[in-house]
């Protein structure tokens, strides 16, 4: 467990980064018919919101599924929309609006792509010229996330700068001296799976560090021929706050035999680390996912 903390040579990168606050979106005048529909992200329980800078015309609001989302609001100028637990990772809705004016560009359209644990918040959606604030607040963003990579490519780094093995997790400071705590959690008592699973959980071990957690999971694939990899992981606490995920491990896609595991780390205070968290996990493109709900860490 040590040496994988310290990031193992298969140790991949997470690729759970964030999405975006907010996401401008810019309408144009003549769209060309060949243009395909924006692709919004959106979760299942997460809430995604539209601004647009014109009113709305009620009655030209469609929008595929409706019956399927726990929460469809309609403003003068603004949708927000809450997906329900029925609509599965992968799946594709059309969303249509018409803007009252009539002024062109009359509308937009745009495919709602459901994804386990990734959402865009709040997509702003521009039919006429954006505002120098506007830009402004972009370029103020992509600083912040260019600043974010630049930290992470430092602690990369450090950690793979240093030395390797348990010398290398005490050199960076990922443990200290007292070591790793360990705790093994008890499989449909503590850690409870959530049905339609794509792998059937045997075991589970947790583990926690000074500023790191992380969660071992030991699973059976039971469509042995469709073996099964983790693209990327999510540990969201019940008060809907997520760690920053720093990698997902997995040494082979399960099949049926041998069975298989995915160890996935987080960044985690001490406060964070005695919450109680749901693991997601999902494979390429975001289909077949597994939730595992009731993570405590030691």
């Amino acid at each position: 467990m040590l040496m994988l903390l310290s990031g193992a040579a298969t140790a991949q990168p997470s690729s759970t980064a964030a999405s975006p606050e907010v996401r401008r979106v810019e309408l144009l005048a003549e769209p060309s018919e060949a243009m395909p529909p924006t692709e919004v992200q959106i979760s299942p329980r997460v809430s995604t919101t539209f601004e647009f800078d014109a009113a709305l015309d009620p009655a030209k609001v469609v929008l595929e599924g409706e019956k399927r989302f726990s929460l469809v609001d309609l403003g003068r100028s603004t949708l927000r929309l809450v997906p329900s637990e029925q609509v599965l990772p992968g799946e594709r809705l059309r969303l249509t609006v018409l803007f009252q004016d009539g002024s062109v560009p009359r509308g937009a359209a745009f495919v709602l792509v459901t994804h386990p644990a990734r959402a865009e918040r709040l997509i702003e959606v521009w039919r006429q010229p954006r505002t120098a604030e506007s830009y402004q607040q972009e370029a103020m963003a992509a600083r912040a996330e260019t600043q974010q990579c630049h930290e992470e490519n430092a602690r990369l780094r450090v950690e793979h700068e240093g030395p390797g093995g348990i010398a290398g997790l005490l050199a960076t400071g990922i443990i200290k001296e007292e070591g790793v705590d360990a705790k093994f959690l008890l499989v449909n008592k503590e850690l409870h799976q959530h049905p339609g699973n794509a792998a059937r959980t045997l075991r589970a071990w947790s583990y926690r560090a000074p500023a790191r957690v992380a969660i071992s999971v030991e699973f059976e694939n039971l469509d042995a021929a469709n073996p099964w990899s983790a693209e990327g992981a999510s540990l969201v606490s019940r008060t809907g706050a997520s760690l920053k995920i720093l990698t997902v491990w997995q040494k082979a896609p399960i099949t049926r035999a041998p069975r298989g595991r995915v160890v996935v780390e987080a960044e985690a205070t001490p406060d964070a680390a005695r919450g109680t968290y749901t693991l997601k996990l999902w494979g390429p493109g975001g289909l077949r996912a597994i939730t595992l709900s009731g993570v405590t860490f030691p």
